[in-house]
């Protein structure tokens, strides 16, 4: 998460003009088969969302739904990507494949976002589906064009169950100047997680195709502060700006401050297709950290006469200090706020092993039917252990826990009381 005031720029570019890499990335290519990679990533999810106070799971369309969703899915992903060609301009292929198979699901108990539905309200045994995208490198600047996962503060897409989002469409990101970082990119379609169809997640509508372009650019100041900007419309949903500040103090031995800031200006735009958008929300975490130990505070505050809007720009869109495992803590006018501690047991002798429990805590939410403000809290638990060494070395192994709940006035508009648990194994292999 990383942006600059457009202020800064001037000074951004004429501090990195005297930082010219003589060696461009480009110039340094080995050819497209010597620098090629292939990787097998492997995922399994079991996942529980259990609802509290009697309510029944809304996803199911069976006639005895259960009180719960409960699925586990194995997700298995190629990835293929070539080098690039040498000379002066540079060519490359990367190609995908993403299969996932439904290990235990049930009609009563379907919808954890893991599989598609069939026609009787099953989730699907099997699904895959194969991509690929053309790539071209100058210097330090790569344009791709095709299918392709990107992770831009105003167009990101989700990886949060078995499988990922993939957007089709171009995207250019430039590094040519040492700490400055420029990228923009349109993209006309999502695959969602859970199904494989072309642009699932609907970035196209009634009227015709629609596309998200999106800009952006970062500098890394110094090697303490960075900052960036980034900005996309998408057409007849929503035009977005987003500005992040991170800012780290060195203490004394093994002991640092941080400071996140993260800000959206979100309005609808054209046709309207998602109805009225209208908001601006913005996060602060700052961060203390001593040896093994980690210690952040964040407030969120979210202002404008509608909540915060995304998900047509991908559903990892939402970078903010409050968005945590089941809320994202952005309904109309609510405020926030967290605190959340980390625990890195290398320092311990245990390398690999890490705890994360926190507590965020939302109040103020305007809730359209109700003279009471909505009010929300939940706590998470987290634990994962990664493989070190060995055959088995990347292996991990993560157990995610929340304990959602709200009053009745944000239990109408957003979600009935949950308990959400997930058991996540992951294997990565490099085979090139």
């Amino acid at each position: 998460m990383q942006v600059m005031k457009w202020s800064a720029l001037a000074l951004a570019v004429t501090a990195g003009t005297t930082q010219l890499a003589f060696a461009s990335a480009q110039s340094e290519s080995k050819g497209f088969v010597e620098d090629s990679s292939f990787d097998i990533f492997n995922r399994a999810l079991y996942m529980n969302r259990d609802f509290r106070n009697g309510a029944s799971n809304g996803a199911s369309n069976s006639a005895n739904p259960a009180g719960y969703r409960e699925e586990t899915g194995l997700g298995i992903r190629l990835l293929y990507e070539s080098g690039f060609t040498q000379g002066v301009v540079g060519f490359g292929v990367d190609a995908h494949s993403l299969s996932s198979i439904k290990l235990d699901s049930g009609r009563g108990r379907y919808g954890t976002g893991q599989f598609g539905k069939t026609s009787d309200g099953r989730g699907d045994d099997t699904q895959s589906e194969v991509g690929g995208a053309v790539k071209v490198r100058i210097s330090d600047t790569v344009l791709k064009y095709g299918n392709q996962m990107v992770a831009s503060p105003v167009f990101s897409t989700d990886d949060s169950r078995i499988l990922p989002e993939v957007a089709t469409g171009t995207y250019i990101v430039s590094n040519e100047i040492e700490g400055l970082e420029l990228s923009a990119g349109r993209f006309t379609a999502i695959n969602d997680q859970a199904y494989t169809g072309r642009d699932s997640t609907t970035l196209s509508s009634a009227e015709g195709l629609t596309s998200a372009n999106i800009a952006g650019i970062s500098y890394q100041f110094t090697e303490n502060f960075s900052a960036a900007f980034h900005a996309s419309d998408v057409e007849d949903y929503w035009t977005k700006q987003y500005v992040n500040l991170n800012y780290t103090l060195p203490l004394a031995e093994e002991q640092s401050l941080s400071f996140d800031f993260n800000y959206y200006n979100t309005n609808d735009d054209g046709d309207e297709l998602y109805g009225e958008v209208d908001n601006q929300i913005w996060s602060l975490a700052p961060s203390y950290s001593i040896g093994a130990h980690t210690f952040t505070l964040a407030y969120q505050e979210s202002t404008g006469d509608t909540a915060h809007a995304y998900g047509v720009d991908g559903n990892g869109t939402v970078w903010l200090a409050n968005s945590v495992q089941f809320s994202d803590f952005n309904g109309q006018d609510e405020k926030s706020y967290q605190a959340r501690y980390d625990l890195d047991m290398t320092s311990y002798g245990v390398p690999g092993l890490s705890f994360m429990t926190r507590y965020i805590y939302g109040d103020e939410i305007t809730v359209e039917g109700f003279e009471e403000e909505g009010k929300e809290h939940e706590w998470n638990f987290e634990s994962k252990y990664v493989v070190q060494d060995g055959a088995a070395k990347d292996l991990s192994f993560r157990v995610r826990h929340s304990i959602w709940r709200a009053n009745d006035a944000y239990n109408d508009f957003y979600s009935a009381d949950l308990n959400d648990t997930r058991l996540i194994v992951e294997y990565p292999l490099d085979v090139l």
